[in-house]
């Protein structure tokens, strides 16, 4: 997508933070709700698609449990997570006619390669049968050294995973002010963001909001995450009745920090110059044929020989007639992969006993070094 212009989306991740989705901090409500879903549900009927991050799921719980009168525990906190769960999704499932799924997750699950693979291909997975993927960070297991923290960084992180081309961070503010606009009457709000600098992130002050887990701090944390990586980004406000009509009509509302780079760019960089390959397949004329002249996934049906001992998910080499062709990430191991070579994936499961993916390497986590 343009660097210069964010109004041509295809798939889109919407972050809704606690204030929206239990204004009152106790019980989850449909009352800043239904404007996101009818933007949601106008989206989809364009052919696009979207991906909720969603906080809410603590204090959708908290009237359930008793709480100590020194403040709430760890246990007592996770407790409400694990009954709030149900329903924030039962609050989101109302406003759709298609089927919504929940996948809850940790910094635990994204550090682990396998699982980091896993979460993208179900998101993958729940896009292509028209599903609503909605993410919350698993607030009932989580330790302090898995937590991400907040969900506008769980966000971002998401956008990297399934590609997005925008990020919308939904709160209770319009976006980024040049001084703190509570104690400042005549802060002006920053329309465009070029760049995420020192400066920047000088602007920013905490929350004041006591079920939240992040400020703006956090905000511009996850901004500076998806622009780096071509995902243009928004600060807007939620509970402002028209913010989703006018985004619908692709006017500009809050603030929108701009893509460094184009999307398509900065994966090819991340994939071509920052992960190193842990082994190399060799393919037949076929398959080159179809990376390089069609844009096609790698199927097993081309792959001649493997080299080096890769795990799934690793990013490997692709070879053809002795030169380095593309780079991608592999949905099967070396020794999955040594079995499977050259033959269909309808036989996959025959021979392996299970079946990953129809392709070796996704189109989508891909990259042609001559083409």
């Amino acid at each position: 997508m343009n660097t210069q212009d964010w109004t041509g989306w295809q798939r889109a991740v919407i972050k809704i933070g606690s204030a929206l989705i239990a204004p009152n901090g106790c019980e989850v409500s449909g009352q800043f709700i239904l404007p996101i879903a009818k933007f949601i549900n106008d989206a989809r009927a364009q052919g696009k698609e979207v991906i909720l991050v969603s906080s809410g799921s603590v204090a959708a719980g908290r009237n359930e449990i008793k709480c100590h009168n020194q403040g709430v525990t760890i246990a007592e906190k996770q407790a409400m997570a694990a009954i709030g769960q149900t329903k924030m999704m039962a609050n989101w499932q109302r406003f759709f006619d298609v089927s919504c799924a929940q996948l809850l997750i940790t910094h635990g699950d994204l550090r682990d390669r396998r699982r980091y693979v896993n979460i993208k291909n179900t998101i993958r997975e729940l896009l292509a049968n028209n599903i609503i993927p909605i993410i919350n960070e698993n607030d009932t297991v989580a330790t302090e050294e898995l937590k991400v923290g907040d969900n506008d960084n769980l966000a971002a992180l998401v956008a990297l995973i399934c590609d997005a081309d925008i990020l919308f961070i939904c709160s209770d503010i319009n976006g980024l002010y040049n001084a703190d606009p509570k104690t400042t009457p005549s802060a002006e709000l920053l329309p465009i963001v070029d760049e995420i600098n020192a400066a920047i992130y000088a602007l920013a002050g905490d929350t004041q909001n006591k079920i939240a887990t992040g400020g703006m701090i956090t905000k511009l944390q996850a901004a500076e995450k998806t622009t780096n990586n071509g995902i243009h980004t928004f600060i807007v406000n939620g509970k402002t009745e028209n913010t989703f009509s006018k985004l619908s009509d692709k006017e500009h509302v809050g603030t929108w920090f701009k893509a460094v780079h184009n999307k398509d760019t900065a994966k090819k960089q991340w994939l071509k110059y920052t992960l190193h390959a842990s082994g190399k397949i060799v393919i037949d004329e076929g398959a080159k044929t179809a990376l390089l002249g069609n844009g096609a996934s790698l199927l097993a049906k081309g792959v001649v020989s493997t080299q080096g001992n890769f795990i799934r998910g690793e990013a490997i080499d692709i070879e053809y007639n002795n030169e380095i062709i593309a780079r991608g990430l592999s949905q099967y191991s070396k020794s999955e992969l040594d079995l499977i070579a050259g033959k269909d994936s309808a036989k996959f499961e025959s021979i392996l006993g299970f079946k990953h993916k129809e392709e070796i390497i996704h189109r989508d986590d891909l990259v042609l070094f001559n083409s």
